[in-house]
């Protein structure tokens, strides 16, 4: 028994000994794992690095389709002008205010607004009573002078009379001399009796004639032929004439009508009387209404520190289209042109200064400038595009130029194509803001 517990303990032995041995084993292979996964991540910055390297040289280096996108226009013929714009009202070359000159309540009104009406003719009254009242005691006051002058021409002849009696007795020596005198004295008082009632006649006469003229004042006629264009003035009104003239109806000549328009102190000195000038209204913008600039108003109007000179000139309106107080954009043309070759003034582009070109780029801005005419330099460069799709830069001269095109003079063909604007603008501007960006970052070589 001794012997076989010995051998089972031998037995045993080992296998406690060889126990160890076998959970050894799995812990050494998940040591080299966490080893090979910690040498993994050594990586990850180096893969960083040259992704944001690529990156770097793409948005530095890399080609950007969107530059090689150009606008191209044709070159066509048509008209073109340049101007100087205002906006202005319209108004009628000649308005009257036809007003009541005497007091009284207006009786009639004989027209409306809208009506047409010729020089002379009835167009309102006022009651005449009143005045027919003064007139009446004007006649009954001159009779009465009248009446009183024959009784003092009666008297003027008796001292006359008296007269050559009393001097027949003086020299008779029947009466003394200062009877005589007396009776001279009395003539010259009879004299200025009558002339004194023959003014007072002559005032009378006055007062009568002036009530008669107002008597016809009760009447209003049109002072013109021309349209009613406001009444202001109601039948049955009470109308005081004796501070201010009332206004009864206001009477326009709207044949002829004038543009009233508001120019800048920047621009006004860019406009010269007999000038060419049109104007469109708000409800047709595709029709001109042309004339000549007939004034510049020398005082202008200020309004919240803004100079403004008003330029008028008159336009016909023979089918009563124009109408008072109309808003007008008004043009004042300096220079024009019809059937040229015009091209976009985005397609043109000068020569580099200090060139001969450029000189006289210059002289010719200062010559446009001083006409007045708005031409600008009389040389430019265009990008043409050639019939084989090749791009070639050609000199030009042009001649009117305005904000949106140019004429074109020499230098150019109808129907050929001029580059107006590319994609490299754009596309330089968004590599340079990726540039930007990029920049934040380190160069990777």
């Amino acid at each position: 028994m001794n012997k076989t517990a010995k051998t089972a303990r031998a037995d045993t032995t080992p296998r406690d000994d060889a126990a160890p041995n076998v959970t050894f084993i799995p812990g050494a292979v998940k040591t080299v794992k966490r080893r090979r996964r910690s040498r993994a991540w050594l990586w990850l910055p180096v893969i960083l690095a040259v992704a944001g390297a690529g990156y770097y040289g793409w948005t530095r280096y890399g080609e950007n389709p969107a530059s090689t996108a150009m606008v191209t226009e044709v070159v066509t013929r048509g008209d073109i002008e340049n101007s100087v714009t205002a906006v202005g009202t319209l108004d009628a070359v000649n308005s009257v205010d036809a007003g009541a000159q005497v007091s009284g309540q207006l009786k009639a009104l004989h027209v409306a607004i809208g009506d047409t009406v010729t020089q002379d003719q009835l167009v309102a009254e006022i009651d005449p009573a009143t005045i027919e009242n003064r007139i009446e005691i004007d006649q009954a006051e001159l009779a009465n002078l009248q009446a009183q002058l024959i009784s003092k021409r009666a008297q003027l002849v008796l001292k006359q009379a008296n007269i050559d009696r009393q001097r027949n007795l003086v020299e008779t020596r029947s009466v003394a001399q200062s009877t005589l005198d007396q009776a001279i004295a009395d003539l010259a008082a009879a004299e200025a009796d009558v002339n004194a009632i023959e003014a007072q006649i002559r005032k009378q006469q006055a007062t009568l004639a002036g009530d008669k003229v107002d008597l016809g004042y009760t009447k209003i006629y049109a002072p013109i032929s021309g349209t009613i264009v406001a009444n202001p003035a109601k039948a049955g009104q009470t109308l005081n004439a004796n501070q201010t003239t009332p206004t009864i109806v206001t009477i326009a000549d709207l044949s002829t009508m004038t543009v009233k328009a508001q120019v800048s102190e920047a621009d006004v000195t860019r406009l010269k009387v007999g000038m060419d000038a049109y104007f469109t209204l708000l409800g047709q913008p595709g029709k001109h209404f042309a004339g000549k600039l007939r004034q510049i108003q020398p005082m202008p109007d200020t309004a919240n520190n803004v100079v403004l000179y008003y330029a008028l000139f008159d336009v016909p309106n023979p089918e009563g289209e124009l109408m008072m107080s109309m808003s007008a954009q008004v043009f004042f043309v300096q220079a024009a042109a019809k059937d040229v070759l015009i091209v976009p003034s985005g397609a043109l582009s000068h020569p580099a200064k200090g060139t001969g070109d450029a000189t006289g780029e210059s002289n010719g801005r200062r010559d446009g400038q001083r006409n007045g005419t708005g031409s600008g330099p009389r040389k430019a460069q265009v990008t043409v595009v050639t019939a084989s799709g090749a791009l070639e830069t050609r000199d030009v001269e042009i001649g009117i130029r305005n904000r949106v095109s140019a004429e074109i003079r020499s230098g150019l063909q109808e129907g050929e194509k001029v580059v107006v604007s590319t994609g490299s603008t754009g596309s330089g501007n968004a590599r340079d803001n990726r540039n930007q960006r990029g920049m934040r970052m380190p160069p990777m070589f």
